[in-house]
């Protein structure tokens, strides 16, 4: 068996100190927000390159939040792509705007630049670029698009811990970015757990407030808030993985080559990295036209897979009102119709990834 991502092999690689840190918060029954939280926030905003880092209960939260502390409200559009988890456009809708969904460009599934333009109008308040399976957006340019229309840069950093553009980290561009700490992400908690950044001091201090009953101060309501505050236990794990992160990623990298290498005889579309770009794998992720015979073969073979995602959110149930129809995300619905998730994660071995590898060698045509 070949697991489509292996926690317990990351666990077992640094348990002792994973048993420490845990061991440490039970006996210190600092079970909610506390100084490992604290000490998690500043590490985690210094290794991002922020000034803050605000941690709360988990990456939907995060995207919520962050929203809020910008100000987006009733009325107000914000600009998310055509293919992420539903957490991207849910935020919008749920703190009161509306999600206006632009398609993805064919060859990195990011949102298409190019198309953002035209999707503005007086409404418009925000764009949610979503750096898609690790992969970086090319920000340089968004932000140029939206300095140019005023518009304020919500980074989607769920997938993409430590993946950068032209050497600058993600999470760095916009106005706030979020990530998620969900066990199975690059930088993964042992339950829910989430984080906004940001070098503005009034999107911290407003979102500090939403995260914790809006409160600055105990008793002292400030505004109408939320409990989404990240557990004490969750903060230690974080601190005590941060450090390994850096090896982590080195070694998704590492795994993705070997895969192009395995597979390039074959008529697979293979996973590129924009130019400039660092693409840290949160997933590898193919294109074949021969999606569940592959899928199917993989599984009988043991191999985990998944497809992520297999519809594009605005053409998911909840959005059926709005009327869209394939033919609105072209591209979107194309790559949605082929696209799988094979194994990945750092303590991939050679010989997992050879056996991946010839299976799907033996399902797909050769070239």
């Amino acid at each position: 068996m070949i697991p489509f991502v292996d926690l317990k092999a990351q666990y077992q690689s640094i348990k002792e100190e994973l048993d420490t840190a845990m061991q440490t918060v039970i006996d210190n029954t600092a079970f909610i927000a506390g100084d490992y939280v604290t000490e998690f926030e500043a590490a985690f905003a210094q290794y991002i390159g922020t000034e803050h880092c605000v941690a709360c209960a988990n990456g939907t939260d995060a995207l919520e939040i962050a929203l809020q502390a910008m100000g987006i409200q009733a009325g107000d559009e914000v600009i998310v792509p055509a293919i992420s988890w539903i957490s991207t456009s849910e935020a919008v809708s749920t703190v009161g705007g509306t999600p206006v969904f632009v398609d993805v460009e064919p060859t990195y599934y990011c949102i298409d630049i190019d198309q953002i333009e035209a999707a503005i109008t007086p409404k418009t308040k925000a764009i949610i670029p979503v750096h898609l399976y690790g992969q970086p957006v090319d920000m340089p340019r968004l932000m140029a698009l939206a300095k140019k229309h005023q518009l304020l840069v919500l980074e989607d950093c769920a997938q993409a811990h430590g993946a950068a553009i032209h050497g600058q980290r993600i999470g760095t561009f916009g106005h706030a970015a979020s990530f998620s700490f969900y066990p199975g992400k690059n930088l993964g908690a042992y339950g829910d757990a989430g984080g906004i950044v940001t070098n503005d001091d009034q999107i911290m201090r407003i979102a500090r407030q939403i995260a914790n009953h809006g409160q600055e101060g105990k008793h002292n309501h400030l505004r109408e808030g939320r409990n989404s505050r990240m557990d004490g236990l969750q903060g230690a794990i974080l601190n005590t993985k941060l450090p390994h992160l850096e090896g982590w990623t080195t070694a998704r990298i590492q795994n993705a080559q070997r895969y192009h290498d395995l597979l390039q005889e074959t008529d697979l579309v293979l996973p590129q990295t924009i130019q400039g770009g660092r693409h840290v794998f949160h997933l590898y992720v193919v294109r074949t036209k021969q999606r569940d015979a592959l899928m199917e073969q993989l599984r009988e073979k043991g191999i985990g897979v998944g497809i992520h995602y297999p519809t594009p959110l605005p053409l998911l149930p909840c959005y059926a009102d709005r009327g869209f129809t394939p033919k609105d995300f072209p591209v979107a619905h194309a790559v949605t119709q082929e696209i799988v998730s094979i194994p990945m994660f750092a303590e991939l071995t050679l010989e997992q990834q050879q056996y991946v590898a010839q299976v799907m060698r033996a399902r797909v045509p050769m070239v």
